[in-house]
């Protein structure tokens, strides 16, 4: 692992005891203590994550937005200054590049955050449709560190940081997917409410220098409340049970919007985007669509196993799947053929030669109260 990039919180991340995985060529902590203990700890209290390996797009200029209308799938350029919209960059075939949020921070300045295994071919797809477009991209990837802080205690451990400060609009205005800004010790701090847990949360971006002193202050905060540093596993566990999909697993450039459940996303009335064409042809009647399954018992699908039908006619395939910290059963994400993907349809999972009874399920498999 000794090619792979750290984060500008390695050191803290090591004085914590956490253990260490390969995330899109990024050295990341996969748990600090136990898996379950720090999940149960983002859905009754907060957790405190280290997502710096994202990666930033700052796009500026006069037709900033009308680019990001040609590069993204969505309707960027209506977006009001303060909002946040998820969006997907789309192939040429109409297959998902990524999945990004736009934040709008100016009439003429976007922040878009994209995933880290993805940030070559983001910046490569921005790089080829930017030309023409009054607009710059610039990566500031390497300059920023960005940390969630997600659970029901959220806010209250945000705003009991004594450094944070010039908060606007202030934590109690701030709505979902929406932002803010403010400082940290006097540094600037971009401040969003969304997350990737199904939790209330926020997300804290500065400049690499201020994010240790960042990460103490938070930690100390939120202690007392039961804030905990919480790995990527307990991440893959509360995205899971909040149905949210992960590139990779349930998004790639073989699947259309439509068919991982994200035509929502698409802007079709828009007179041009990358895709747009391909989106226009009519998809493969069979083609498989993206579906959650809910099991009994304690055994559960992972990616790659097959999701049959009463037959044993292979039907499908599991897309991510874990025993639900929250909900005491197995859940999973699947890729199956439309004719079974009615909600309540019972199927069956081939968990190492085992068949194990499933059901279609309605997304998310856990949803926060609001």
């Amino acid at each position: 692992m000794t090619d792979l990039r750290t984060t500008a919180l390695h050191d803290r991340h090591e004085a914590l005891g956490a253990s260490f995985t390969d995330f899109g060529g990024w050295l990341m902590p996969v748990r600090y203590t136990s898996d379950l203990a720090e999940h149960h700890a983002v859905r009754t209290a907060a957790g405190l994550f280290d997502i710096s390996h994202m990666a930033e797009f700052e796009v500026t200029g006069a037709d900033a937005g009308t680019f990001l209308d040609f590069a993204l799938a969505g309707a960027i350029s209506p977006m009001r200054i303060g909002k946040a919209k998820y969006s997907l960059v789309l192939a040429e075939s109409g297959g998902i590049v990524d999945d990004v949020i736009v934040y709008r921070r100016a009439d003429d300045r976007f922040l878009v955050i994209a995933n880290a295994g993805n940030r070559d071919a983001v910046a490569a797809a921005f790089a080829d449709r930017v030309e023409g477009f009054g607009a710059e991209v610039v990566d500031s990837t390497d300059e920023f560190s960005l940390i969630a802080v997600q659970g029901p205690v959220a806010r209250a451990v945000v705003e009991a940081v004594p450094g944070i400060a010039e908060v606007q609009p202030p934590f109690a205005d701030l709505g979902y997917y929406a932002w803010s800004d403010g400082t940290f010790e006097g540094a600037p701090l971009f401040i969003a409410r969304t997350g990737y847990t199904g939790e209330d949360g926020f997300e804290l971006l500065v400049r690499n220098d201020s994010a240790p002193a960042l990460w103490d202050a938070l930690l100390a905060a939120g202690a007392p409340l039961g804030l905990v540093p919480a790995g990527l596993a307990a991440r893959d566990t509360l995205r899971l049970e909040a149905g949210m999909p992960l590139y990779g697993h349930e998004l790639s450039l073989d699947i259309v919007p439509a068919q991982a459940g994200l035509g929502r996303v698409v802007a079709v009335d828009k007179p041009d985007f990358v895709g747009k064409t391909a989106l226009a042809a009519v998809v493969a009647p069979d083609a498989p669509v993206l579906v959650g399954l809910a099991a009994e018992g304690r055994r559960a699908g992972r990616a790659g196993y097959a999701v049959v039908d009463g037959d044993g006619a292979a039907v499908g395939e599991i897309t991510s799947g874990a025993l639900s910290p929250t909900l005491g059963h197995p859940i999973a994400l699947a890729f199956v053929s439309p004719a079974v993907s009615t909600a309540d349809t019972p199927l069956f999972i081939d968990v190492r030669g085992t068949r194990v009874p499933a059901t279609v399920t309605a997304l998310p498999f856990y949803q926060r109260a609001r």
